[in-house]
């Protein structure tokens, strides 16, 4: 259902700091003639903490209207309040998006039963929409669990996938022996998304595709081809810029390495700041490397 290079698109600002809808939809055509996989507006990387009700919804309607049915769109659903999830999920059904990623709920700090209720009642809001579960500890402070996640698929059937971005490469050989390997699998992590999939999964909802939607989509590809040495020979040319673009906080380092090769503004919303000179030295580096300025 879901596999491949999945990019979890920027919100471009205007500099006034409203949205830039040309810039957005310029940006999505650039995935789709890359050979992106799928779309995902509304989730971290699209700085979905700071975008009003209003620009959360319209992101999503932009990218369903700019997909035009040709490759999925995963709507961001998140909160840490069930119930704007549920008016998240709502929306993102009615304008036609192709299914919902679900971030764990970030400071409220449930327990295993809190996000199991709270999963179910989405998932019963989405109305047989596809549900993607977002697992990242990192941000969100609670883990969901292996056990949690498999109570979750036997109850709620359009819960078909997870985004893991724990950095844990075991966590997907468990998941895979508890859920089956009909579960989709997706990296939430760039630096070890083919190593993801060779621990069980079937792609990557990749930050870096936004700056190189070819190379990430061929490589994703050559993966599932069995060509090894192609994939090998991108994931060890695209070391370097993954790495960078995690130099400061995600999206920051993104959106400057975009604004640098022209597609662009580099404006995040605060609390983002603006990408410190070392860091800016780093991503132009990357970047240079690639031939991309």
């Amino acid at each position: 259902m879901f596999k491949g290079s999945l990019t979890a698109l920027v919100t471009p600002f205007l500099p006034e700091g409203g949205l830039d809808e040309r810039a957005y939809r310029t940006h999505i055509a650039w995935q789709i003639a890359g050979g992106t996989h799928g779309l995902v507006p509304a989730g971290t990387t699209g700085e979905s903490p700071t975008l009003s009700h209003e620009e959360h919804k319209r992101v999503i309607e932009i990218a369903v209207e700019e997909a035009r049915g040709n490759i999925p769109v995963i709507a961001g659903a998140g909160s840490n309040s069930t119930r704007e999830a549920v008016e998240f999920t709502r929306h993102a059904k009615s304008v036609g998006a192709d299914a919902l990623l679900v971030v764990t709920p970030y400071y409220n700090k449930p327990t295993q039963e809190g996000l199991y209720l709270h999963y179910r009642e989405i998932a019963r809001a989405a109305d047989g929409l596809p549900v993607v579960v977002y697992n990242i500890p990192g941000r969100s402070v609670i883990d969901l669990s292996v056990e949690t996640l498999l109570r979750l698929r036997n109850d709620c059937s359009n819960i078909v996938a997870v985004k893991d971005a724990t950095g844990d490469l075991v966590r997907p050989l468990k998941a895979r022996a508890v859920l089956g390997p009909d579960f989709i699998q997706l990296s939430g992590n760039d630096d070890t998304a083919i190593a993801f999939n060779a621990q069980g999964g079937v792609g990557c909802i990749s930050v870096m595709s936004n700056v190189v939607p070819d190379l990430c989509a061929t490589m994703q590809n050559a993966w599932a081809d069995g060509d090894l040495k192609t994939c090998f020979a991108l994931r060890d040319r695209l070391a370097q810029l993954s790495e960078v673009l995690f130099c400061e906080a995600n999206p920051g380092p993104v959106k400057y390495a975009l604004e640098r090769m022209g597609r662009m503004s580099g404006q995040t919303r605060l609390p983002l700041a603006p990408l410190s000179e070392p860091s800016r030295a780093k991503v132009d580096g990357a970047l240079r490397a690639l031939g991309l300025i």
